[in-house]
């Protein structure tokens, strides 16, 4: 993703000038072998139309790598002497190593005199593992490097249709009236995959969906469909906003978590027709890590006292989707039931489709066509706002071009805070602190299905229903 993403903000002319990139990492290759290898990936990701032969060419000329070992201050030391004979301007570095690294680099970096009160820093998710490994990655961080030069970088925030959630709430004055206790009866935010472990084996057990999805993606766009309005679209206002909803998210523990949560755990099935082995056959030995977390969020502020918002995200599931689900409330009276073919109404939903396609459905009454002698038929009809009809002929862009491009402006807004990580550490924590105290497993699901049945129940005890 990241020298694609690099490469067409070089296409589009959105790098700045005498633009250098310095790779490094713990294989040992020189600087040709490194551009060769990046000349392949780009070949093999780039779409047809952005693939040129010649601009790949010049792009490659800006790259250079140096093999390093933080733990090994002559090799670090490689690396100072590549920026020392640049051409001395602002430096960006983009850490995408465990988070056990991220403060020995950085500290390794600021030994070697690569760092400047200017220098900005990116971090890929997670940031730690619960809430103190958490702190302990931000305090080093934050002995080095000032906070609004701190990047910790969550890529659903640099997707399309997660900013566009912006838009449709505080860009339309149709929702945000309605955006609240009063209009809204629930709350579904799903993000399913496909796939399973995927060579992360190493990583995975242990971590789990709740700390994988949950924790950032997840509450980040919870964060963002729950948020006040901010008073100015910059950074601070927003970021503010986002962090009084985690803050707000009702603690879990041992008696609630098993009316709150459901952890699940994939076993043989099928997938898209594929027969696909198990979890714990992956691994090679039985685990109690989860692959699929479902959860009843709630909300302790006015705006959404008693709106659930459930959760769902899983591994070996039927679908890869990603997808926001807002139920209102039915209309308090109905004039068209006095007849014996007078139609149910069925509530409002706005279905909001981040991936694969992404889409904004609005599901609403309307009148069958036809003579209606025994009473008025209704019918749930859809309004479809399809973003790609929409805006044919712009190109979608990479979440990273947009992510890579406010790094590199200094523009935190799409970037995550150190109190809203923490925030989202304090309520996973409860819930992984409930699930120790009540000894709650993992339960089996087939892969292939949206995870245990107690995750239908979860929803279903409340009369509403997952959309699939």
């Amino acid at each position: 993703m990241l020298f694609p993403s690099l490469y067409n903000l070089y296409s589009d002319g959105l790098l700045p000038e005498n633009f250098s990139i310095l790779a490094s990492g713990r294989t040992v290759m020189d600087d040709e072998a490194f551009k060769e290898s990046i000349g392949k990936s780009l070949n093999a990701y780039l779409p047809d139309d952005r693939r040129d032969s010649g601009r790949i060419t010049r792009f490659l000329e800006m790259v250079s790598y140096c093999p390093v070992d933080v733990s090994d201050t002559a090799s670090v030391q490689c690396l100072s002497d590549r920026i020392g004979s640049g051409n001395g301007g602002p430096i960006a570095v983009y850490l995408s190593t465990p988070p056990s690294l991220f403060a020995p680099t950085a500290q390794a970096l600021a030994d070697a005199g690569i760092l400047t009160p200017t220098t900005r820093i990116a971090m890929e998710k997670p940031i730690g593992k619960d809430l103190a490994s958490s702190k302990e990655v931000n305090d080093a961080m934050g002995a080095l490097f000032d906070e609004e030069n701190i990047f910790r970088v969550d890529h659903y925030l640099g997707k399309e249709t997660v900013q566009n959630l912006l838009a449709l709430r505080f860009g339309n004055m149709l929702f945000e009236p309605l955006w609240n206790a009063n209009a809204i009866e629930h709350v579904q935010i799903t993000v399913g995959e496909t796939v399973g472990l995927e060579g992360r084996v190493s990583y995975y057990d242990g971590v789990g969906a709740l700390r994988d999805m949950v924790q950032n993606h997840m509450l980040q766009i919870l964060s963002i469909i729950a948020m006040e309005p901010p008073a100015r679209l910059d950074s601070t206002a927003v970021r503010d906003e986002k962090v009084k909803v985690l803050r707000s998210l009702r603690k879990m523990n041992a008696e609630t978590v098993s009316t709150l949560s459901v952890r699940g755990q994939y076993t043989p099935g099928a997938v898209k027709g594929e027969i696909v082995t198990g979890y714990a056959d992956e691994l090679g030995k039985p685990s109690n890590t989860e692959t699929f977390v479902a959860l009843k969020a709630q909300i302790d502020n006015w705006r959404w006292a008693g709106v659930p918002f459930y959760l769902r995200t899983g591994k070996r599931l039927p679908n890869r989707q990603s997808e926001i689900l807002i139920q209102f409330k039915p209309v308090s009276h109905s004039i068209f039931g006095h007849k014996n073919n007078g139609a149910k109404l069925e509530p409002n939903t706005l279905i909001i489709r981040l991936q694969p396609e992404e889409n904004i459905r609005l599901l609403i009454m309307a009148k069958e066509p036809g003579l209606d002698r025994d009473g008025v038929k209704l019918q749930e009809v859809g309004l479809d706002v399809s973003l790609v009809q929409a805006f044919e002929g712009a190109r979608r862009r990479i979440a990273y071009e947009r992510l890579l491009l406010d790094l590199l402006e200094g523009d935190t807004t799409l970037f995550v805070r150190r109190d809203e990580v923490e925030a989202q550490w304090q309520w996973i924590d409860s819930i992984v602190n409930g699930w120790k105290d009540s000894g709650q497993k993992a339960q089996p699901y087939a892969a292939g299905n949206w995870g245990p049945s107690s995750a239908i129940a979860l929803i279903e005890r409340d009369g509403a229903s997952w959309h699939d």
